[in-house]
């Protein structure tokens, strides 16, 4: 099992990219997952709780700043620029409450993933995937509601009641599971990642599914605006970390945790409180955030590589 938890981790985006083909040639296949989305995501954060330990968060504790760095730019560059995006490209109301609505929602847990093979730093990535999906219920419909509530107006009430039993009782269940049957939960940890990956690959082919028709004649301003969003999520994360005076690691963390939001959630918030063509930049999001997060890894393990071969060179020069 941990080994086909490796394999699912090494290859989530090409998983993430042949099921989307799927659902759009064969939407019918996963339309009738769509009121299970919210349960879907609930599974995904039980599992989350499920591994969150104290040590988790003691690199808040100790070292808390680049932490409160990357939640502060988590939850002011990204909705803000999807709400600059969606303007500068005249959405149309649905998809532009959804970009903004992607753009508030907390980090996604992909990214842990992500910073590990970048080689940055894991414990910032885990403590903000953490605190920030524990501060979800407030700052995320705050977001929204002044951004995006000209669009799409919604109940602030509603939205804060669906993300606490989607997001916050899920994970204070899996934490007192963990606390109850610590050996039980150690045993079966190895499995979670396939679990995981399984409902989130549900939740996007059924979004595709319900929006076949708008992915396949109409949405390539919505990808732009996806992929715009995303880019502006990752250099601007970057740079924040730069200015700021924090090591590379810490730089990669931050441009990969706010760049890489919990689109799941977000599609769950926007098919329950909104519509379900409101739910396409979260679907499209969740697919390209995982295509550009490879490609970044790569690129920063390859520049890694070329520097220590340099470093090699100039240690043992060829003879001459």
């Amino acid at each position: 099992m941990n080994q086909i938890g490796q394999i699912i981790r090494k290859y989530f985006a090409v998983l993430v990219i042949v099921v989307s083909i799927v659902a759009l040639v064969q939407p019918n296949a996963f339309i009738w997952i769509a009121p299970y989305i919210n349960l879907l995501l609930g599974v995904v954060m039980f599992g989350m709780g499920l591994t969150m330990r104290p040590v988790d968060f003691q690199a808040v504790a100790k070292k808390p700043l680049p932490v409160f760095i990357g939640l502060a730019a988590q939850f002011v560059i990204m909705p803000l620029a999807a709400f600059v995006i969606a303007y500068a490209l005249q959405l149309p109301p649905a998809l532009a409450a959804g970009l903004v609505l992607v753009g508030a929602c907390p980090g996604g847990t992909a990214s842990n993933v992500m910073v590990y093979l970048s080689r940055g730093d894991v414990a910032v990535s885990v403590a903000m995937t953490s605190v920030s999906t524990l501060l979800a219920p407030l700052l995320t419909p705050a977001a929204f509601l002044l951004l995006a509530g000209q669009w799409l107006p919604v109940s602030a009430g509603d939205m804060v009641v669906s993300i606490l039993q989607v997001i916050i009782v899920p994970i204070v269940l899996g934490v007192l599971v963990r606390r109850t049957f610590p050996d039980a939960v150690e045993r079966s940890v190895a499995a979670l990642p396939v679990v995981s990956v399984a409902a989130i690959l549900a939740i996007i082919a059924a979004i595709l599914g319900l929006n076949q028709e708008e992915v396949l004649t109409g949405s390539a301003l919505v990808f732009a605006a996806v992929i715009l969003h995303n880019t502006f999520g990752l250099l601007l994360g970057y740079l924040t970390a730069v200015f700021t005076g924090l090591d590379r690691t810490k730089r990669r963390a931050i441009s990969l945790e706010v760049g890489m939001q919990n689109s799941g959630l977000a599609a769950g918030l926007a098919t329950a409180h909104l519509n379900p063509l409101a739910a396409l930049p979260s679907a499209i999001f969740s697919v390209w955030h995982n295509i550009s997060g490879t490609a970044l890894v790569s690129l920063w393990n390859r520049d890694r590589k070329s520097k220590e071969g340099e470093g090699l060179e100039n240690e043992h020069p060829p003879n001459s």
